[in-house]
């Protein structure tokens, strides 16, 4: 990169009121990479798929091509709002600058603790795919404390700086990428046993408008998979030319993430050997059952490998977006401990103690399953929830901010439909977070049934007690 770009980038922040001491050594390709591992296609699908078919039956793939239209969406909106403000942190320091400081400290405090509960998710995920490779069986407490080392081997990894990260993200994105094509056109080409038109079979799942209802449940599986394309925006003081790379590679992570997830899903559809089971759910795992199926155990378990590939970028990449946020947050002097949580390394230029903090919590909340697995559950819920709901104020934020006069002045704009994608985005969004977090399980205990919607209230009055009582947005750093 040149000298000349690398001036204007930190023009356009002195212009912003910022000077950044981040090590811009991240590629674009790197960059697209850390949202496309956060988004990760074979994470994604391979955690939901057994829930996805289960709700909806095969026409669940066309939740696929739905939530990635809607997320498109939010995801121009964030490109337009990153291309002027190409700022660490995300979505903290764009909620400042569109609306002001107590939005901006709601938007934080809710996607930090949808990023902390979502890294805990990932690697509670991940625990039993090890296991499947290593060839033992573990209990519940087995699964935590594999988990617990894949969050401290992401956080060692992470504290290494910001051109290792790059480089396992990179590494992580050619993995799952080329393990998706190859994983996906063997099953395709040489175990495929049904026909292309179970695609709009809702076995008895009900059919026409009786079936809308399981198509809804199911599209929450979607939903999983459609989120990350944030990341990128989270390292942009550490991206070169991020006006201008970092809007397109928010958009390359949606187009080339969700067609990977569209593929894995439609191939283990068609490979999968008995679907009947699956949605009834006596086959409580049909991905380890169509793999297996079609690969026999030994090319089950080089696939596993991938996967667990998979899962480590994953949440090296949720980590860095977290520790962005916390940093951002504290450089502002937002939150508690911002003296201790604004600082790079001088080696790294990493923030350390921001990222400690993003593998302690999490750790903590993985943890709590050795005792209280039902309340790690709820709390888990609250991962996808959280994340679209820290979304939507941002679309939000931008949509006021238009109405107020903003006119958005980045590399990237919309131009004259700006303000109709991001009323549609905002549509989108709402209805989404409605759809995910709607009770669909009146047989389980109201802390599961009403699990997102509990968690989400939770943080969210935490979040305002907070801001009433301690008044941070009035400690900010001008």
């Amino acid at each position: 990169m040149s000298q000349k770009a690398l001036d204007k980038d930190s023009a356009q922040l002195e212009a912003l009121g910022l000077k950044s001491e981040f090590d811009r050594s991240m590629s674009f390709w790197e960059n697209f990479s850390l949202g496309f591992t956060y988004l990760s296609p074979v994470v994604g699908v391979y955690s939901v798929f057994a829930l996805a078919i289960q709700a909806g039956g095969p026409p669940m793939i066309w939740n696929y091509l739905l939530v990635g239209l809607g997320q498109f969406l939010v995801c121009l909106v964030f490109g337009e709002i990153v291309s002027q403000y190409p700022i660490s942190g995300g979505i903290y320091p764009w909620s400042l600058r569109l609306v002001g400081e107590r939005w901006a400290w709601m938007s934080a405090w809710v996607y930090a603790w949808a990023l902390f509960t979502t890294v805990a998710a990932v690697a509670v995920g991940g625990a039993p795919f090890l296991t499947q490779l290593l060839g033992v069986e573990l209990g519940n407490t087995g699964f935590i404390w594999i988990a617990i080392i894949m969050i401290l081997i992401s956080t060692f990894l992470n504290l290494s700086g910001t051109k290792l990260l790059a480089k396992v993200a990179f590494f992580g994105f050619l993995c799952e990428l080329v393990g998706a094509i190859v994983v996906g056109g063997y099953l395709l080409l040489f175990a495929k046993v049904n026909s292309i038109s179970i695609l709009w079979n809702t076995f008895s799942l009900g059919e026409g408008t009786n079936y809308f209802p399981a198509f809804l449940a199911s599209s929450v599986a979607a939903m999983f998979c459609y989120y990350g394309f944030e990341a990128c925006g989270d390292v942009a003081e550490e991206t070169p030319n991020a006006s201008s790379a970092i809007p397109k590679s928010m958009r390359m992570t949606i187009y080339i993430g969700g067609g990977a997830a569209t593929f894995v899903c439609l191939a283990l559809l068609l490979a999968l050997p008995n679907i009947d089971k699956a949605i009834s759910g006596e086959d409580h795992d049909p991905v380890t059952t169509t793999l297996v199926s079609a690969m026999g155990l030994v090319g089950y378990r080089m696939v596993i490998v991938v996967v667990m590939v998979s899962f480590l970028s994953c949440l090296l990449s949720l980590q860095a977006a977290a520790s962005r946020l916390l940093f951002s947050f504290a450089r502002d002097g937002m939150i508690f401990g911002s003296k201790h949580l604004n600082h790079l390394s001088k080696s790294g230029k990493v923030p350390v103690n921001a990222l400690l903090v993003t593998g302690l919590i999490p750790i903590l909340i993985t943890g709590m399953g050795h005792w209280l697995q039902d309340a790690v559950t709820t709390i888990i819920s609250f991962a996808s929830a959280g994340i679209y709901v820290a979304f939507q104020m941002v679309v939000l934020a931008a949509l006021y901010a238009r109405l107020k006069g903003w006119k958005p002045s980045g590399s990237f704009t919309l131009g004259k439909f700006g303000i109709w994608i991001n009323g549609l985005a905002l549509f989108y969004g709402i209805t989404a977070v409605a759809n995910m977090v709607w009770p669909r399980t009146p047989e389980e205990p109201w802390y599961i049934n009403y699990g997102m919607i509990f968690t989400t209230l939770v943080v969210i009055s935490t979040g305002i007690v907070y801001l009433l009582v301690a008044k941070p947005h009035l400690q900010r750093k001008k």
